[in-house]
């Protein structure tokens, strides 16, 4: 799972626990874990929510300071659904 370089950063501090993709199908699954940085984010959780689902607090758990800020980055090629994906970061990647 790929973050922009400004949430790095902050993902890897473990500020940041969640993320919103929109995409065609899931990309990632619950368990499995994909590097960031010198270490990796363990997914523990997706769930396929709706656009109106993504509210200004869960922006700002997202990394982002609005709705929109959000939204023009977590568009991801022709993809429609919508899905939150919610991970935790690990130090060392297996």
């Amino acid at each position: 799972m790929m973050f922009t370089k400004r949430l790095r950063e902050p993902v890897m501090r473990g500020e940041i626990t969640c993320s919103v993709r929109i995409w065609q199908s899931p990309r990632v699954k619950v368990g499995g874990v994909y590097p960031v940085g010198s270490g990796a984010i363990g997914v523990t959780a997706i769930h396929e929510i709706s656009v109106q689902d993504i509210t200004p607090d869960l922006a700002r758990r997202s990394g982002f300071a609005g709705v929109v800020d959000l939204l023009k980055t977590a568009k991801h090629g022709s993809g429609e659904r919508v899905f939150l994906v919610e991970f935790e970061y690990r130090d060392a990647f297996p």
